[in-house]
């Protein structure tokens, strides 16, 4: 698991030279994951396979416990029959002796299996403890894969804003804006220059207006009686005079 230790070291690194190197431990933090995974399974099968062979010897061992206490009740009946005279007493012997034998072997295999049993529990302790010790290497490994992940995507953010920001002609930029303000101000006062000329024109257009103003309509004006008068139409001051 040294590995893993020092793929996230790497975080303690500056951060320029991280970045370039960031991409490969990634990938072999993905495939250290992956290959803990594989062993993960490998490790809950033989945890399965160990324990059906702990509940094989368990019960192994009961049946050939059961098997010896068979064999030595059936010594003791040939013998009281022997001592009873139901059969031959040299034959109860010799049939007791045999299935005596047959007690100390089952007994013997009762043991050996009691002794599996132990074994194989002892392994089942072992290897749930691997299991639950790798699952949460995994998970560890997960939760450090996806804060290294994050921190390689918001430093390759900032490291790409701020290379394009030392990029930037600031002093050209700020000469520019210095340039469109000047001409945005001579640009202002011509049209203020413009609309004080338009100001002038008008007010020198009514001062010619006002000035000839009278005498155009007194023009106006005898023109109009003339023309009555050629009509033959008397105006309102002849009536008044006759």
């Amino acid at each position: 698991m040294n590995i893993f230790k020092r793929l996230f070291r790497i975080g303690e690194a500056e951060a320029h030279s991280a970045l370039d190197k960031l991409e490969n431990p990634i990938k072999m933090t993905e495939q250290g994951i992956r290959e803990l995974k594989e062993s993960l399974g490998n490790g809950i099968k033989a945890l399965a396979e160990v324990k059906a062979m702990t509940i094989r010897s368990r019960n192994d061992h009961e049946s050939y416990t059961h098997k010896a206490e068979e064999y030595e009740r059936k010594a003791m009946l040939l013998l009281k029959k022997g001592q009873s005279g139901d059969m031959d007493s040299g034959e109860s012997d010799r049939l007791a002796s045999e299935a005596l034998l047959k007690k100390q072997e089952n007994v013997k295999h009762a043991s050996d299996a009691l002794e599996d049993k132990n074994k194989f529990e002892s392994s089942v302790s072992k290897l749930e403890g691997n299991i639950k010790g790798l699952r949460s290497k995994i998970s560890h490994y997960e939760n450090e894969l996806r804060t290294l992940t994050a921190r390689v995507k918001v430093a390759t953010a900032t490291k790409n804003i701020n290379r394009q920001m030392s990029a930037l002609d600031t002093g050209g930029t700020v000469s520019m804006l210095e340039r469109m303000k000047e001409k945005v101000a001579q640009e202002e006062a011509l049209a203020e220059s413009y609309g004080e000329i338009a100001g002038e024109s008008r007010s020198l257009d009514e001062e010619i207006e006002n000035a000839i103003g009278g005498e155009s309509r007194i023009s106006a004006n005898e023109e109009l009686e003339k023309m009555k008068e050629r009509l033959g139409i008397k105006s309102d001051s002849s009536s008044t005079n006759s």
